[in-house]
């Protein structure tokens, strides 16, 4: 049909948003994939669906429910994927399979299983990294599911193979944290060990789960889990191959002194080799380098504008504390117990430049013995009494808490809060300061942490000014006596000379300013402005803000029933604390 100007007229929903998205259905006709190639492709590639501007007109007019879409362009994007023809092989590699074990034909199955088509994630994983920085801005879901999968046992719905992949991955990674020295921070929950390491500039922050016995959870679909993390190992593989190198640190990762040979590979090689990987995943020795490097890289001295040298001192002020909290262990000894959760310890420990072993029957890869005389701490977590202390002259014995209290602190702390059977102080979380909301509950231990030094300031200028203030009374008074004697002894003659000596020699003083407390004028300008902006919300937004409001009181009101058991508590201990008196003969 011709408009009226010579233009072709389009039939409805050809052109526009209704021509830039595809349902689910419609992108699996086109790509001629079943349900699941179609989501193993789509996650492999990283193509998710997208909410269109207008769902009406995106569905064509079709609004009976809510259809999955997908930009046109991404589905063709994925047309000329090279692994769904592997996926088609591999579906014809089924049927003649299922063929061959119907007619009993195990030696044509057997050859067909050596022949099984594989395929490779190298170019997608080049293909969504440009760059090896977008790679490490990525690395943290990666590395969370993959220390996830590192605790599975063996399970149909998890490959062993993929389980035993993902232990080595993360072993290697940690390897890497400790021999950088990049961990910051650490903090021990519910959940799991929450770390956060400073790599090549970027922050990564990863949670390990503990170490309890597996209940497989229901409702958890681990075949789309599956998927996610065969790409995430891959995309490990290359960024450990390049990190490794970076510190001139061979890959795969070996101990120093130990020299690895696959040329022949026999009985005694494999028994060697199994040797090597418990000791590498004991994590308590150094790897074996390339070239081996002793200078130290300091910060240049680069001239600045004015404008800059104070972002410039703080970044200076920074390294220096990033320096002194890399070599925080550094000439300290520590042996674990056996109750004690290995790994993070080490881990940990070694990242901050001390040595830790433990006994040789519980773990391979202990270095030293208990009885070893330069131990400086030892870490129990058992009651006193059950806690052999022969050693309690020379050493420390401290609980686990100490250790992630110091990297937090990133001092040594005092270990008489620490010893074994006392109670413990709370456990902060460094995660939280940036995440704080209004009206959230902050332990006071956290407050002295923070605003320490602001208190004793505060103190000490208030304590100044009661002092001023008690010197100009003082003065006053004295002054204030002294007139009232001497006008006693004057007579109502030499009164009436004063007063008219006064009059004659009347100066104008400057006049003190009225005591105003400028924090109770900041709270009501801060009032004021906060009402002048709820004057502000327009009519559609009011019941959004009412909401936000409700839920931010609600908060507040949490914070003050915490606060309330706080100080209960504090107030039992006090208490029970307090030693009773004897009654008087």
């Amino acid at each position: 049909m011709v408009a009226r100007h010579g233009q072709l007229r389009h039939k409805k929903y050809d052109t526009g948003e209704a021509s830039n998205y595809l349902s689910r259905k419609q992108a699996m006709q086109k790509l001629q994939l079943n349900l699941k190639d179609f989501r193993r492709l789509s996650i492999l590639k990283g193509i998710h669906p997208r909410e269109p501007r207008n769902r009406k007109r995106a569905q064509k007019g079709d609004m009976t429910k809510i259809k999955t879409m997908y930009h046109e362009k991404d589905i063709r994007f994925l047309l000329h994927e090279p692994i769904v023809w592997k996926f088609r092989d591999f579906k014809v590699f089924l049927k003649k399979l299922k063929k061959a074990y119907a007619k009993g034909n195990e030696n044509a199955a057997q050859r067909l299983k050596a022949n099984k088509p594989r395929y490779s994630l190298d170019h997608i994983v080049r293909e969504r990294y440009p760059t090896f920085v977008d790679a490490i801005r990525d690395l943290e879901d990666c590395l969370c599911l993959c220390f996830l999968y590192a605790t599975f046992p063996k399970n149909p719905k998890t490959p062993v193979e993929m389980v035993g992949l993902c232990r080595r991955l993360c072993i290697e990674f940690m390897h890497y944290v400790i021999e950088s020295k990049s961990l910051r921070k650490v903090f021990v929950s519910i959940k799991g060990y929450y770390y956060q390491a400073e790599i090549m500039g970027q922050i990564v922050t990863w949670v390990v789960p503990h170490s309890f016995a597996y209940d497989h959870p229901q409702g958890v679909d681990f075949t789309l889990m599956t998927i996610f993390v065969e790409f995430y190992t891959t995309m490990m593989g290359f960024v450990l191959f390049r990190l490794y190198h970076n510190l001139n640190l061979q890959y795969p990762p070996s101990l120093s002194g130990v020299i690895q040979d696959n040329s022949t590979e026999n009985e005694t090689d494999v028994a060697d080799d199994e040797v090597q990987r418990e000791r590498v995943a004991a994590l308590n020795l150094c790897l074996a380098r390339t070239v081996v490097e002793d200078e130290e890289i300091e910060m240049d001295t680069i001239e600045t504008g004015a404008e800059e040298t104070d972002k410039m001192e703080a970044a200076r002020k920074e390294a220096e504390q990033i320096k002194k909290l890399q070599t925080l262990f550094k000439g300290l000894k520590f042996f674990l117990g056996r109750e004690i959760p290995k790994e993070p310890l080490v881990f940990m420990i070694r990242a901050f430049g001390g040595q830790v072993s433990w006994d040789n029957t519980a773990a391979p890869g202990s270095t030293f013995t208990v009885d070893e005389a330069s131990i400086t701490h030892q870490i129990c977590d058992r009651p006193r009494d059950t806690v052999d202390m022969k050693h309690s002259v020379s050493r420390d014995y401290v609980q686990p808490q100490w250790v992630f209290d110091g990297i937090n602190r990133r001092e040594i702390l005092p270990v008489h809060k620490y010893f074994v059977g006392e109670p413990l102080p709370p456990h902060l979380s460094p995660f939280i300061k940036e995440e704080r909301r209004v009206g959230d509950y902050m332990p006071p231990e956290e407050k002295e942490m923070h605003g320490l030094n602001a208190k004793k300031d505060v103190l000490d200028q208030e304590k100044q000014e009661e002092s001023d203030e008690e010197e100009e009374e003082e003065e006053a008074e004295e002054e204030g006596s002294e007139d009232d004697q001497e006008e006693e002894e004057l007579t109502e003659v030499e009164k009436e000379e004063v007063k008219n000596m006064a009059a004659k020699n009347m100066k104008v003083e400057r006049g003190k300013p009225e005591n105003i407390n400028k924090e109770d004028v900041k709270e009501k300008m801060e009032k004021e402005e906060f009402r002048l902006r709820e004057m502000m919300i327009k009519k559609k937004h009011k019941g959004l803000y009412q909401s936000m409001m409700k839920q931010r009181k609600k908060r507040v009101n949490e914070s003050k029933q915490l606060e309330r058991k706080r100080k209960r508590h504090d107030e039992n201990e006090a208490a029970t604390a307090r030693p009773s008196k004897k009654p008087k003969n």
